[in-house]
């Protein structure tokens, strides 16, 4: 069995792609193309499509390789700009799948606009497309896709609304190569935060479904333990959900809406193992500003994982306590995402995408495209 013993950035390699967007949630395509979702940019001036409006949500297709990619704007993905009322701030695109043709998309939405008090994540939408983002439906087969506003959101139209402990808010697809190909058990699983607290965002919880009954919420079943051999048992009941992992505490934000250990999980198919990256938010914990926890107040935690199953165990490979890419004692970055196309074949580099915020005198961009390479050495 092959086991990672360590995890390298290789801050030489890094590129920084401009763009305007954050999150970068990606899967692999049959035809080629990864498709990534962006929330809360433009995209990039020079890509056709470009309209110099911001979106909570856009699809974009990436053809190519580091360091010579492109994106591709997808003019079919319906509209969701920011600040139309009267629902600003609606919904966020994050997990996303590409099988046999078909694009599924889950998109966070919140309980009110963010600049109120206890703004958080409450639901999650699903969309998809069945012709590789050409036109989109809802998860009933009906189109246009609808954007409803809050008052009109519910268990009948969101796949997950106000379910037990806000668990299954923030949404991870797990990738599994070009079209889901290295996946034999014919599951699709689905990675979140447990909830929106600390003790809660920092536990992780799962969700399987097949991939022919993705848009059947009926269909999915939870995590639910181990049995007194050692076996995975899951549940058709959310409640009975538990955590696959538990990450380090101190690294959940309570200022603006909780946003942390949202991760990024792949299956190494070289190297036959599971690999998670996952991050922390950088808060004031000591109340040594004027807004103790609340969000990127110094570098985040960034960690890497491995598994031979995607319910773990999971074992930590890798653990840095304060994230700097290039050495910028600056940076605010998060959300690391592993390109599920830009694996090594031998699996032993890949490709980490992740976003920068601004620092807090605005002197950086806001957002944008990062990606390097990170080299894995094994036994």
């Amino acid at each position: 069995m092959t086991r990672i013993k360590h995890v390298e950035r290789l801050e030489s390699t890094t590129l920084r792609l401009g763009g305007e967007g954050d999150n970068w949630h990606m899967s692999w395509a049959d035809d080629g193309r990864q498709y990534v979702a962006l929330c809360d940019g433009r995209g990039w001036a020079d890509v056709e499509g470009y309209t110099g409006q911001s979106y909570n949500t856009r699809v974009y297709a990436i053809e190519g390789e580091p360091p010579d990619i492109s994106f591709v704007h997808l003019p079919g993905f319906p509209d969701l700009l920011i600040g139309e009322p009267p629902d600003l701030h609606r919904y966020y695109g994050f997990g996303i799948l590409a099988l046999d043709g078909c694009i599924y998309h889950y998109l966070s939405t919140p309980n009110h606009i963010f600049s109120e008090s206890g703004a958080r994540f409450i639901g999650a939408k699903l969309v998809y497309s069945p012709d590789a983002g050409r036109t989109w439906c809802n998860q009933d087969g009906s189109t246009p896709v609808r954007w409803e506003p809050r008052d009109q959101r519910s268990r009948g139209n969101m796949l997950f609304f106000e379910e037990p402990g806000e668990s299954f808010t923030l949404i991870t697809v797990l990738q599994m190569g070009q079209n889901y190909e290295h996946n034999r058990d014919g599951y699709v699983y689905l990675y979140s935060p447990n909830g929106n607290t600390e003790g809660t965002m920092n536990e992780l919880v799962l969700a399987r479904v097949p991939k022919d009954r993705i848009l059947d919420r009926v269909s999915y079943e939870f995590f639910s333990g181990r049995d007194g051999v050692g076996r995975s048992t899951w549940s058709s009941d959310i409640q009975c959900r538990a955590a696959v992992h538990t990450f380090v505490p101190g690294w959940v934000n309570v200022k603006y809406h909780p946003y942390a250990w949202h991760p990024s999980v792949v299956y190494n198919a070289a190297l036959g193992v599971y690999m998670m990256t996952n991050w922390g938010m950088g808060i004031d914990a000591n109340g040594d500003s004027d807004e103790p926890g609340m969000w990127f107040r110094k570098p985040s935690y960034l960690g890497v994982w491995e598994a031979q199953a995607p319910e773990g165990p999971w074992t930590q490979v890798y653990e840095e306590e304060a994230w700097m890419p290039t050495g910028d004692a600056g940076a605010h970055a998060y959300q690391p995402q592993i390109s599920p196309q830009w694996i090594a074949p031998d699996g032993k580099s890949l490709w980490l995408v992740w976003t920068d915020f601004q620092d807090l005198d605005g002197e950086k961009p806001y957002y944008a495209f990062n990606l390097q390479k990170v080299r894995i050495d094994v036994d």
